[in-house]
């Protein structure tokens, strides 16, 4: 069962469920079983540094150490910006209420790559979001990097996709070309003659 949202639309309130539609059932998944010659299903293990010793499945972890070399834990440390000072820690969506105030157009919602997909039930919240997209910053949990998120309503459901923009690259010609409709035409007797291959 998903957690519950509060959003506020033209000033009334709509508690919604919030429930996560997995990739995979959207698009179905495959699996790849690998097995040994007796038929047992083998699994995948790491090597030390030395690849004498075999590490199982959950036996290696990320760390944090200091530039000297000494393990840091996560509650030690602080967000900063790039001018060195605290950072904001945004509240989780679940946490408040998110006024939709922002709306955008469909040419600017096709321009982020969503990452996250969650259907929010509810007839009335659905038809209050109407054909409109609106935007604002999301969290799951408290954090300094919200995810951008967007509502949108189909059917008698809305649903919430959330991701990050794209970032497009334009490539284009250093510089213009024109064709000259002067140019010279080509001379027939310089064409190679196939038949004498």
């Amino acid at each position: 069962m998903g957690k519950n949202l509060v959003f506020n639309l033209h000033g009334r309130l709509f508690t919604t469920e919030s429930v996560k539609i997995e990739r995979k059932k959207l698009y179905g998944f495959s699996k790849t079983l690998v097995y040994d010659e007796n038929g047992h299903e083998c699994e995948t293990v790491s090597l030390d540094e030395g690849a004498c010793g075999i590490i199982p499945r959950g036996g290696l972890g990320l760390g944090i150490l200091s530039p000297e070399g000494i393990w840091v834990e996560r509650s030690a440390l602080k967000a900063v910006d790039m001018h060195g000072r605290d950072a904001p820690l945004f509240e989780s969506s679940y946490d408040c209420t998110t006024t939709l105030d922002t709306r955008i157009a469909t040419e600017d919602f096709l321009d982020y790559c969503i990452t996250g997909f969650y259907e929010l039930p509810g007839k009335d919240f659905a038809q209050a979001i109407g054909d409109a997209i609106y935007a604002f910053d999301y969290c799951y949990r408290a954090s300094y990097e919200p995810s951008a998120a967007f509502i949108l309503a189909a059917g008698e459901s809305a649903f919430l996709l959330t991701g990050h923009k794209a970032k497009f690259e334009m490539l284009s010609l250093p510089e213009e070309v024109t064709l000259d409709d002067d140019a010279e035409e080509i001379d027939e007797s310089d064409e190679i003659d196939f038949s004498m291959i």
